[in-house]
C-alpha cells in the first residue's frame, strides 16, 4: 500500500520512526541547558503513545466515546495499569520537565503527524475524519500525561517539605535547649524578658514544623499519626486552656465539662486541636465576645466544642476552610499576624479523622461553633 491510499492510522506506523526522531529532535532544543537527557530518555513512551493512538483511531467508537474523548476523559476503569502516556508524564516530572515543556512534546508529536500527512492527503473527506480521531486521541493521551505529571510533582513538593521539616527539627532543638538555658541563667528583668521571647519563638517555630510535618504525611497517603492511651480528657483539656489563657492574656477563654470524661485517646493530639480551634477563634473571632470549649460525651462519642462570637462564616468558605495552606479572610477583628502556614483547620480535621471521628462547623449571627465528635474508646483493661 503506498502512502497516497493510506489511512492516517497506517501512516503512523508506516513513518512512527520518523515521528518520533522529530519529536526528540523538538524536546532535546527547547530544554537548553535546563535539564541534560539522553536519547533513550527522551524518547521513552512516544512510540508506545503512538501505538495507543493508533488503536484509538482504528477501534469502533460510539457518540459518547467520542464526547469523551474530545474533553480529554477516559473510560479506562483506575485500577487498570498506568498506560504509556501515564508512564510518560510521571517521568517528565521526575526528569525535571515543566508541564508546559510536557504539552509542547505532544503539540509538536501533532504538528509533526498532521503537516508529513496534509502534505501528502490534501484535503480529502477521509482525511478529515482521520485527523479528528487523531485529534481526539492525542487529546486523551495529554490528559492522561498532564494528571500524572501533576501527580508526580505533588507527591515529591510533599516529600521536599517533609525532609525539610526534619531536617530543620534538629537545629530548633539546639536553639530551644540553649535559650532555655539562658532563661534559667538570666537574672536581670531585661535579659529575662529577651530570653523569654527567644524561647517562644522557638516554640512557635516547633509548631510550625509539626504541623508541616502533619501535612506532609497526610497529602502523601500516610496519615497523621496518634498514639492512644488511657487518659482524662478533662484534666488535659482543662490543662490546655490554662495555657492558652497565658498565651491570650486579653481573651476570655471559658471550659466547662462534666466530672469525668475518659476514655483511649491521644490526649496530646485532641488538646493540638483544641488549641488551633481556640487560637483560630481569638484571631478571627469577635474581640468582646468569650471563646467556651464544652466538653461532653453522649452514648457513642466525646464531643467537644469550642464556639465565639464573630462575623458569620459564609457556606462557601465553610466548604473549603479545613483544606490545607488556607486562611481566615481577616474580616471583623481579625488579629492574625500573618505567620500561620494555613494549616491549623487541616490539622484539626486530621485529628479528627485519626480518631475515626469528624468536625463539622456551624455560623450565624449568633455566633461560630466547632464541634468535634471522637467515636469513646473505653479505657483499656475495664470492661465499659
Amino acid at each position: 500500500m503506498d502512502d497516497d491510499r493510506m489511512r492516517l492510522a497506517d501512516y503512523i506506523t508506516a513513518h512512527a520512526t520518523r515521528i518520533v526522531d522529530e519529536a526528540e529532535l523538538f524536546a532535546s532544543t527547547q530544554l537548553g541547558d535546563r535539564v541534560k537527557l539522553d536519547s533513550e530518555t527522551l524518547r521513552d513512551h512516544l512510540p508506545q503513545i503512538l501505538e495507543v493512538v493508533v488503536a484509538e483511531m482504528r477501534a469502533a467508537q460510539t457518540p459518547r466515546s467520542e464526547r469523551r474523548k474530545a474533553e480529554g476523559r477516559s473510560d479506562t476503569p483506575a485500577s487498570s495499569p498506568l498506560s504509556p502516556a501515564q508512564w510518560h508524564g510521571r517521568l517528565r516530572a521526575k526528569s525535571g520537565f515543566t508541564i508546559d515543556l510536557l504539552v509542547a512534546e505532544y503539540r509538536a508529536l501533532r504538528a509533526s503527524v498532521l503537516r508529513l500527512w496534509a502534505a501528502d492527503h490534501g484535503t480529502e473527506a477521509t482525511s478529515f475524519d482521520d485527523m479528528m480521531r487523531f485529534n481526539q486521541a492525542v487529546d486523551q493521551a495529554i490528559a492522561e500525561s498532564v494528571a500524572h505529571y501533576a501527580a508526580e510533582a505533588e507527591t515529591w513538593r510533599n516529600i521536599f517539605l517533609g525532609v525539610l521539616g526534619h531536617d530543620l527539627r534538629g537545629p530548633l532543638t539546639a536553639i530551644l535547649l540553649t535559650s532555655a538555658h539562658m532563661a534559667r541563667m538570666a537574672n536581670d528583668a531585661p535579659m529575662s524578658r529577651l530570653t523569654r521571647r527567644l524561647v517562644m519563638s522557638g516554640e512557635r517555630m516547633a509548631t510550625l514544623l509539626d504541623d508541616l510535618l502533619d501535612f506532609s504525611r497526610t497529602s502523601l497517603g500516610v496519615g497523621l499519626r496518634v498514639k492512644r492511651g488511657d487518659a482524662d480528657l478533662v484534666r488535659e483539656l482543662h490543662d490546655e486552656v490554662e495555657m492558652l489563657r497565658m498565651a491570650w492574656p486579653g481573651a476570655r477563654i471559658e471550659f466547662a465539662a462534666p466530672g469525668a470524661v475518659t476514655g483511649h485517646f491521644d490526649a496530646s493530639r485532641i488538646r493540638e486541636a483544641i488549641a488551633n480551634l481556640v487560637n483560630n477563634a481569638v484571631k478571627y473571632g469577635a474581640s468582646h465576645g468569650d471563646i467556651r470549649v464544652v466538653l461532653g460525651r453522649d452514648a457513642d462519642a466525646v464531643v467537644i466544642e469550642v464556639g465565639n462570637l464573630g462575623t458569620t462564616i459564609p457556606d462557601e468558605l465553610i466548604a473549603t476552610m479545613f483544606d490545607p495552606l488556607r486562611r481566615g479572610n481577616g474580616g471583623g477583628d481579625a488579629i492574625d499576624d500573618g505567620t500561620s502556614l494555613g494549616l491549623g483547620l487541616f490539622v484539626v480535621r486530621e485529628v479528627a479523622r485519626a480518631h475515626d471521628g469528624e468536625i463539622t462547623v456551624a455560623s450565624s449571627t449568633e455566633g461560630t461553633v466547632f464541634t468535634m465528635r471522637l467515636p469513646w474508646r473505653a479505657p483499656v483493661g475495664t470492661g465499659d
